[in-house]
């Protein structure tokens, strides 16, 4: 009894250490439209918003209004933000494009980074990202809504145990019905719209997330080749950029077909994973569709959904910044996988433009 009354009050002691010094997180930009996350999160305490970056009056005004925000925390000039309030973490809700401009400013600072996927729309970007973090010795991770989903795990775990053998073909399909269709906001529609900002449409909104979930499967290994198709199927709404794009990612031994799409007739995240051995399909965060042997018929199941802090991105930042979370280095929110998930981007583009296969180096 000793012994438990001892653990438990260890416990206790971790939690109160957690409430009590939260780390210190600031917003670089309010434009995307997952920002809201960071102020509908009232019921953990293990960050606290000390400043707010937003060029945008009226962006600043929304949101003041919208969360009864004080003025004091809102700031129109990134690098007198990061040196007034000191923020240990930054959490970057700006365009794709100006994720290297929030690591910049913030390395030299010793301050962690967390952007919203892909990490960059440039290879030359993602590259100096990764210097900058290696050279200031901090964190720089990547949030895809599929790191949080439990049926990725499970099909990987499957995958490291050997039950599904040799993987030979991955096909990942993600989208929905359209930016404009789903009712984004403005400020967002700008963004995804804008090749400048988003580094293109469907091809990077939607297709980093098969580079991402396959470069993490195979543990960093490239792909020898990428070939891309895009297609404009809605240019009255997607003026500059593509609404539809397949990717097909050729490996040694492997092929990963990626589907990213503004024209799913709903949203969707789902994976499919054929081994030589079994398959498993991660049909959503939670459910799963597995046969592993030829002669046993396809399982349906339900899965518990991740452990705490993996459900909540603001959580697997506040841990890996306390140093109570150390991720793989080749997580799906690590440097090394997502700078190759902008080569495959970058190289996807190019082989869309050009009407040929681009081989990696």
């Amino acid at each position: 009894m000793k012994y438990v009354l001892i653990i438990l009050f260890s416990a206790m002691v971790v939690i109160e250490a957690t409430a009590q010094n939260p780390v210190r997180l600031a917003i670089a930009g309010l434009s995307h439209g997952h920002v809201d996350w960071a102020f509908n999160r009232q019921s953990k305490n293990d960050t606290k918003i000390v400043g707010i970056y937003e060029p945008n009056p009226n962006l600043v005004s929304r949101y003041m209004t919208r969360y009864k925000l004080d003025k004091s925390l809102f700031f129109d000039d990134l690098t007198k933000m990061l040196d007034q309030t000191k923020p240990e973490a930054v959490s970057a809700f700006g365009a794709i494009s100006d994720h290297i401009v929030v690591v910049r400013a913030c390395a030299p600072r010793k301050i962690h980074v967390m952007v919203e996927k892909p990490l960059a729309t440039t290879l030359a970007d993602a590259k100096e990202i990764q210097s900058l973090a290696e050279k200031n010795n901090i964190k720089v991770l990547t949030n895809f809504e599929t790191s949080w989903y439990a049926s990725n795990q499970y099909i990987n775990d499957l995958y490291q145990a050997g039950k599904l053998g040799e993987i030979r073909k991955v096909m990942v399909n993600d989208g929905h019905q359209g930016p404009k269709e789903i009712g984004v906001s403005k400020e967002f529609f700008d963004i995804l719209t804008e090749p400048a900002k988003n580094g293109a449409g469907a091809l990077f909104d939607f297709g980093c997330y098969g580079a991402n979930l396959m470069t993490w499967l195979l543990k960093g290994e490239k792909p020898v080749s990428v070939t891309a198709v895009t297609h404009q199927n809605k240019p009255n709404a997607y003026e500059k950029v593509d609404d539809e794009a397949t990717i097909i990612l050729q490996y040694a031994k492997a092929q990963c077909i990626i589907q990213a799409s503004w024209n799913w007739t709903f949203s969707r995240k789902d994976m499919e994973v054929y081994g030589t051995m079994g398959y498993a399909v991660a049909v959503d965060p939670v459910t799963i569709r597995e046969r592993l042997q030829e002669k046993a018929p396809e399982e349906r199941k339900k899965i518990e959904p991740r452990p705490a802090p993996f459900t909540d991105p603001f959580s697997v930042l506040a841990d890996v910044v306390r140093g109570r979370l150390k991720l793989d280095k080749n997580d799906l929110y690590e440097l090394p996988v997502n700078v190759t998930v902008v080569e495959i981007l970058e190289a996807a583009k190019n082989s869309a433009q050009s009407g040929k296969t681009v081989l990696l180096k």
